[in-house]
């Protein structure tokens, strides 16, 4: 039924297709979309990145066969990501995918992007000057000083943070807000209807299959990409220079590796990567977890839709 002002309702919930890398988030996104005519919603915080394309493992044209993505190539490498920036943005293409009666299919596993785009979240404000004094003070005396203020006024925080990026965000949030950077901690409570998939395989395959995927990227280019995106400034973004693969091979630029030390420290980074976002997206009782070979895994994500509940898998 059309909304007021000529908008249609969405045709459902939000689909988001979530797990660890190397599961086929991505290409289960473009099926559910073929089947549902729906439209694809980037949540792979890499994914943003211009000409980040082979260590990503982001689709070509080709393979998204004709379907509409949203938030792919939306950065410079030497630009920082912003969740709070990517959360109006996601909720922004969201609304436009609605507006026209069509699917919403986030595919990504970049955890807190996709509780961003999904979740009643609230980002809290910054403060370039105070998180620079804090930065200086950090820089002139270590980080011990910074943690211990930051137990005396936000213990919660202090006991999951142990990064100094993040206890000195921490302290500019409570100096900004006057609040703990505890009380901003995501809820469990969608702002619209939503529908969270996961695809998930046993380790020891996963394992297997990552050590093939960056093989495959290794042969496709990976250094020549790596060596083309220094150029444009890679080395200066703070998030894309961390990227699995792109830091990894940098160290081949710089002398200190070769290829296939290089390819192998990628691999070993990758299924790390892997076990963290399994940890992060089992911890979540919202999630449908499918098997991601299971050979009708497009029928089986039609069914979670349907409200019937498929066979689950057995994953170690």
């Amino acid at each position: 039924m059309p909304r007021q002002g000529g908008l249609r309702e969405a045709p459902g919930p939000v689909i988001a297709v979530v797990g660890p890398t190397g599961t086929g988030k991505s290409d289960l996104a473009v099926e559910l979309a073929l089947a549902l005519d729906g439209e694809v919603v980037n949540t792979d915080s890499m994914q943003f990145y211009r000409g980040m394309d082979i260590g990503t493992a982001k689709l070509t044209v080709e393979e998204r066969r004709g379907v509409p993505h949203h938030l792919l190539d939306i950065l410079d490498v030497r630009d920082e990501a912003s969740v709070s920036a990517f959360q109006s943005a996601a909720r922004a293409a969201i609304e436009d995918i609605h507006s026209r009666g069509r699917w919403a299919i986030l595919a990504g596993g970049s955890g807190l992007y996709v509780r961003a785009a999904t979740d009643v979240l609230e980002f809290p404000g910054t403060d370039p000057a105070v998180r620079a004094r804090l930065e200086a003070e950090a820089e002139r005396d270590g980080l011990g000083p910074l943690a211990r203020r930051l137990s005396d006024i936000d213990p919660e925080s202090a006991a999951r943070l142990k990064d100094a990026r993040r206890i000195i965000r921490a302290l500019e949030v409570h100096e900004v807000t006057g609040r703990p950077f505890s009380a901003y901690m995501p809820r469990r409570q969608y702002v619209q209807p939503t529908l969270q998939i996961g695809l998930d395989m046993d380790r020891s395959v996963l394992h297997g299959r990552l050590a093939e995927r960056v093989d495959r990227m290794v042969g496709a280019g990976l250094l020549e990409e790596v060596r083309r995106l220094e150029a444009e400034g890679l080395r200066e973004g703070r998030t894309a220079s961390r990227a699995l693969g792109y830091a990894q091979f940098l160290t081949v630029l710089d002398g200190d590796a070769a290829v296939e030390e290089a390819a192998e420290a990628t691999i070993v980074a990758t299924r790390q990567f892997a076990r963290r976002q399994v940890t992060w997206f089992r911890a979540d009782p919202r999630v449908r977890w499918l098997d991601a070979l299971r050979p009708d895994l497009l029928h089986a994500a039609l069914a979670i839709l349907g409200g019937q509940v498929p066979e689950a898998p057995s994953v170690s």
